[in-house]
Parts: C-alpha cells; sequence; structure tokens
C-alpha cells in the first residue's frame, strides 16, 4: 500500500512540513504501523479483554538514537 496520500493529507492538516530527506523514513513507519494494524484487525476481543498495562516503545532497527 502507498501510504504518500495519507502522509500528504496528514501532514497538510497539522501544518507539518516532511522534508524530502524523511519522506521515506516517515512512509516506512505508516507501513510498519498498518501491517501491526493489520494483525491487530484480526483478532477476536472481547469485553473481558484489557489492554496491557505497560507500553514500551523500542527503537526501529538501525537507529541508535
Amino acid at each position: 500500500m502507498d501510504h504518500a496520500a495519507y502522509i500528504d493529507a496528514s501532514a497538510g492538516l497539522l501544518g507539518l512540513k516532511i522534508p524530502a530527506t524523511s519522506r521515506a523514513g516517515v512512509a516506512r513507519y505508516f507501513a510498519l504501523a498498518a501491517s501491526m494494524a493489520e494483525q491487530l484487525q484480526g483478532l477476536p476481543l472481547t469485553a473481558a479483554d484489557e489492554p496491557g498495562d505497560v507500553f514500551r516503545p523500542v527503537c526501529p532497527q538501525g537507529d541508535e538514537g
């Protein structure tokens, strides 16, 4: 899926200027987020299911910052 239109529309609504040098990274993030969302959409949830207590983000591969 090409996320370019969504990235452009969202950035415009938020008043963000995404430099050309950052667009590929932003597109990779959207592809990653979309793949995670797709996996979650397939899980059946009930009223008894609760969210996890702790979210621990990790740096993307190759990012030492």
